[in-house]
């Protein structure tokens, strides 16, 4: 079984939801509700983004939410283009100003891509909370797009080459490390995926050969292969509900069963995507539970793991 790195997660069962490897969860103020923030703010957002679209690469757009009186003032929002020539990605990177933690996420998103009004919106709230969050177009510019027949699925799935996607995540990934090293921010990343993004943080964690990862947080990950779960050295936090087909349970409690220090939060009743596409008021209120338990995890396993990192590097 690979060895971990301790990270000392505590969980209170609240709401719907079924918890496992559980013991007290950490206060937080009570994040706003998603579908509010979708119909209060996603249509400024996706104007603003869609102004971006035609701008230079390095383009950058202030997204405030004069709402919000949580932590976030501000947010920097940025459009990039990483690498060069066909090997080049775009991506957005959305950053916090006024109480940035030092801490970056990778974000890989669900088939409907990087610049889906309710990634954005994700990409966004995490922000709120601190952090650096890049979120990089794994589609090339060609996501699946709500409406197409679903007899094109698996034939758009097939165009989606693994090696080309892993190969634009490990560029993202060491694009992030780079630049923040360089600012001093940080040498540690965190890994956030839903869906497709969900699978695909499996198998970068399990191949993570550059050690750039401290932590991952899988919503309702897909087609996951369970074989990777013995070469994940850091903790991962599952999220998923129990009436959801295409991420099973069952699938998710081996993982965390074969991979130290990880734990999976199962909500009861909850369909694929609840957590960032919530449709009812159900919905929504475990969609601002699971937003607060990410939130504590990435506190304990990656902030906190930060700090002792800088710690012990002032020591030596």
């Amino acid at each position: 079984m690979a060895t971990a790195a301790a990270c000392h997660f505590s969980l209170m069962p609240r709401r719907s939801a079924q918890w496992w490897s559980h013991t007290s969860l950490l206060p937080s103020p009570s994040p706003k509700s998603f579908r509010h923030l979708e119909s209060r703010r996603s249509k400024q957002l996706g104007l603003q983004w869609k102004a971006m679209a035609n701008v230079p690469p390095i383009q950058k757009i202030n997204l405030v939410d004069e709402d919000d009186d949580e932590a976030c003032e501000l947010v920097n929002g940025t459009e990039l283009l990483i690498g060069e020539h066909e090997d080049s990605i775009r991506a957005s990177l959305f950053k916090a100003v006024k109480n940035n933690n030092g801490a970056g996420l990778l974000l890989l998103s669900d088939i409907f891509g990087f610049e889906d009004p309710s990634t954005r919106d994700f990409a966004y709230r995490i922000a709120c909370n601190g952090y650096n969050v890049l979120v990089p177009d794994l589609f090339h510019g060609n996501p699946w797009k709500d409406g197409q027949p679903t007899d094109e699925f698996e034939h758009w799935l097939a165009r989606q080459q693994p090696e080309r996607v892993a190969n634009d995540i490990e560029l993202s990934a060491k694009w992030f490390i780079d630049e923040f090293d360089a600012a001093g921010v940080s040498k540690k990343l965190g890994l956030v995926g839903f869906c497709f993004g969900g699978g695909c943080l499996i198998e970068t964690l399990a191949k993570d050969q550059n050690s750039y990862f401290a932590t991952g947080v899988c919503f309702y990950g897909t087609r996951i292969n369970t074989s990777f779960a013995q070469n994940i050295n850091v903790p991962v936090l599952f999220i998923c509900g129990d009436n959801d087909p295409l991420s099973p349970t069952g699938v998710m409690l081996e993982m965390e069963k074969n991979m130290k220090g990880s734990s999976t939060v199962i909500y009861s009743g909850r369909h694929h995507g609840f957590a960032h596409r919530p449709e009812s008021e159900e919905e929504d209120r475990d969609a601002e539970d699971s937003f607060s338990v990410m939130r504590n995890w990435l506190h304990e396993c990656l902030l906190l793991n930060l700090d002792t990192a800088d710690e012990l590097s002032s020591v030596e």
